[in-house]
C-alpha cells in the first residue's frame, strides 16, 4: 500500500474542493426538474375515463396545464391529489 503525503495547504485545498462539489450536488438535487405526464398517461395511471379526468379538472380537484388542446399534469400534483384523497384502513 502506498502512502500519499500532503502539506497542510494541499489538504486544505482538497477539503475546500470536496465541499464545493458537495454544495453543487446538493443544489442540483434540490432543484430537480419536475416531471409532467400528458392526459393519456394520467388517465392510464389513475385508471379512469376521459370524462372523469375532465370532471376532476372542471371541479378543480386536480391542477393541470394546457398547451393548445394538449393537457399535462405535474406528477407532484398527481401525488398531492392522491394524498388528499387517502383514507386509512378501517381494520383494527
Amino acid at each position: 500500500m502506498e502512502a500519499i503525503v500532503l502539506s497542510a495547504d494541499q489538504f486544505s485545498e482538497l477539503v475546500t474542493k470536496i465541499n464545493e462539489l458537495i454544495e453543487k450536488f446538493e443544489r442540483g438535487t434540490a432543484a430537480h426538474r419536475e416531471t409532467f405526464v400528458d392526459n393519456k398517461k394520467f388517465l392510464e395511471i389513475m385508471g379512469v375515463s376521459q370524462r372523469t379526468g375532465q370532471a376532476w379538472r372542471d371541479e378543480g380537484k386536480i391542477a393541470f396545464s394546457q398547451v393548445g388542446k394538449k393537457i399535462y399534469y405535474k406528477m407532484s400534483d398527481v401525488e398531492k391529489f392522491l394524498n388528499e384523497h387517502h383514507n386509512q384502513s378501517f381494520a383494527k
